[in-house]
């Protein structure tokens, strides 16, 4: 973000659920992330952002381009999920009966003291990128809080079975013909695999794929200084979709909104208001 800020508003809010934002019972869907992002939005006075989501970020992402069209101007997907089967055990571990009893042991003192061991349990899985493992372990230290945990537990429920991502949205990709998309990804992403990105781009056309050789599942941490300079250059070379296709736009009761609440939070982002004089998002 510090390599954007200079040339863009950045909005980069936590999920409900996530970080510092409020970890109620609720809905933790993707339309609910989806939602709650609008209205942040709608409460900070941005009519029209280039989305930019990493992994269940991504699949919020993707939602709001579908509800929302005429508020999206770019996406930007980072090793998304959404878009296949196929994912790590480590995420899949989660939604097997009995995982909320499980998870206070992984988190328990006496195994973050041997923090070193699991590191190499989590390298012979396959996670060998400095950025990925750092990313978990920080993952696991915060499951030692209950509300953190239940908030986890319920997001990675409503997309995922022990069996893989319950929720594609292959089928529908192509309905974002219209918006200019960039995927990136990590060649050694063990989590969500370099294909599925393949697959997406494909079937959206016009869409265009990065891929980033020596990261894994978080490529923007690996690299920031080439993630932030292709964000400038996509903004750059696209112009922003001004066009929305009619068919998609929803009728409007009124022109009032519904302003968020301070636990509304929604995924990642980027905007700007439309009185902010300086260039558009990336």
């Amino acid at each position: 973000m510090s390599l954007l800020v200079q040339e863009f508003t950045v909005i980069a809010p936590d999920l409900l659920g996530h970080g510092d934002s409020a970890k109620p019972r609720g809905d933790y869907t993707l339309g609910g992330h989806a939602g709650r992002l609008r209205d942040l939005l709608d409460a900070l006075g941005v009519q029209r952002a280039t989305l930019v989501g990493h992994s269940l970020g991504g699949g919020v992402a993707m939602q709001f381009a579908w509800l929302f069209p005429e508020r999206c101007e770019r996406l930007v997907l980072v090793s998304s999920g959404g878009l296949g089967r196929d994912i790590s055990p480590i995420l899949r571990a989660p939604t097997l009966p009995g995982a909320e009893w499980v998870l206070p042991l992984l988190s328990a003192p006496w195994l973050l003291r041997r923090g070193e061991r699991l590191a190499g349990t989590l390298c012979r899985l396959g996670l060998r990128s400095g950025p990925d493992l750092q990313e978990l372990w920080r993952g696991y230290v915060s499951l030692g809080d209950a509300e953190v945990r239940r908030a986890f537990l319920a997001t990675i429920r409503t997309v995922v079975d022990p069996g893989g991502q319950t929720v594609s949205a292959l089928e529908r990709l192509p309905a974002l013909r219209h918006l200019p998309t960039l995927l990136v990804w990590g060649a050694r992403d063990r989590l969500i695999p370099v294909s599925h990105g393949v697959a997406a781009q494909q079937a959206i056309p016009g869409s265009r794929l990065e891929v980033f050789e020596d990261a894994g599942h978080s490529p923007h941490l690996s690299d920031p200084a080439r993630f932030a300079a292709l964000l400038r250059e996509f903004a750059a070379t696209t112009p922003a979709t001004d066009q929305v296709d009619r068919r998609r736009r929803r009728p409007r009761a009124s022109r009032a909104v519904r302003r968020a609440a301070p636990q509304d939070r929604g995924a990642a982002a980027s905007g700007r208001s439309p009185h902010d004089p300086r260039p558009r998002p990336a």
